[in-house]
């Protein structure tokens, strides 16, 4: 059976017509620039935020959901390891998101982990004498999902988080800006082959999200999952180490989970995890500004110190 055809998300939203008397809140949302963002990422979201999917499963999906991780939050008080594998996990997500996913979510969720590898990467570029190691993860379909890369996305995070801050705490140093950036590993674009795109693929992330959360739950220990959940509020942190090598304090603004250190229950997990990505998507079309120099845009956040040496930044290699 052919796939049904579907019209490019940017496309979509960029040719809409426009009725001044009942204007498209998600147009609207697609054309202002006040928030950086790849275009193809804003619009493969805004798609898949005003879909039906979202509109009318998402209600009825979010408070099963929600039940869902309170009993098995239970269950695990007393049986806490019994259904625990993350090889399995993984290969149940990999067929649910082929299966049942959009392709604009299933697009967005592939983005996610090439977005947070060069993030990381970016830090490390950048205090190449603290010699921290990265894990790049970058999978370009979802037979890539098989290699538990939403465990080790997390993993990823605190042992960056551990190892940048023991290397500073040893050498007796700060987080300080370099003499000069290294953008070299940030890319425009990323190289994710077409993705499914059957009659099946209607679900939009959000709903998508809400159902993986007590699934991902269920199949982890108790510790790997609570990880996961509060690795959400390192939004923050990570921010923070990029705005200081910068100098540019109000890119924090970008982010929404905050306070690693009063975490949150993991009831609005899956919420949190959609702000994850959003913040991390602006963070990272940041960087891309930045690479090349688009000072326009980011004067209002980038100190003076750095504008020179910004404006001549085309990113090296």
């Amino acid at each position: 059976m052919s796939e049904p055809s579907r019209v490019d998300p940017v496309a979509l939203l960029n040719d809409a017509p426009h009725d001044p008397q009942d204007p498209d809140p998600w147009v609207a949302l697609f054309l202002d620039r006040s928030i950086p963002m790849s275009e193809r990422a804003k619009a493969e979201l805004l798609v898949d935020q005003r879909s039906r999917s979202r509109q009318f499963l998402l209600p009825v999906i979010r408070p099963i959901a929600r039940m869902y991780i309170v009993f098995f939050q239970l269950l695990k008080l007393f049986v806490p390891n019994r259904f625990t594998s993350s090889k399995l996990l993984h290969r149940l997500l990999a067929w649910g998101l082929k299966t049942w996913v959009s392709p604009e979510a299933n697009s967005l969720i592939l983005r996610h982990f090439h977005v947070g590898t060069e993030i990381l990467d970016f830090i490390a570029r950048n205090t190449p004498e603290l010699g921290v190691p990265t894990s790049p993860i970058r999978p370009t379909t979802l037979e890539h999902v098989k290699d538990e890369i939403f465990l080790n996305h997390d993993l990823n995070i605190y042992n960056f988080v551990i190892r940048l801050n023991r290397a500073l705490r040893e050498q007796g140093r700060t987080l300080t800006p370099p003499a000069r950036l290294d953008f070299s590993g940030i890319s425009d674009t990323f190289p994710i082959e077409p993705l499914p795109n059957r009659w099946t693929n209607v679900l939009d992330l959000q709903s998508a999200i809400e159902i993986f959360t007590p699934v991902y739950q269920l199949f982890l220990t108790d510790r790997d999952f609570w990880r996961a959940s509060n690795s959400l509020q390192l939004d923050e942190t990570i921010a923070l180490y990029v705005a200081t090598l910068l100098q540019a304090p109000g890119l924090v603004a970008l982010v929404n989970n905050r306070h690693p250190m009063i975490p949150l229950t993991t009831m609005r997990a899956g919420f949190r995890l959609l702000l994850h990505g959003l913040s991390a998507e602006s963070l990272h079309a940041f960087l891309v500004e930045c690479k090349h120099g688009r000072m326009p845009q980011l004067a209002r956040l980038v100190s003076p110190a750095l504008h020179a040496q910004l404006l001549g930044v085309t990113g090296p290699g």
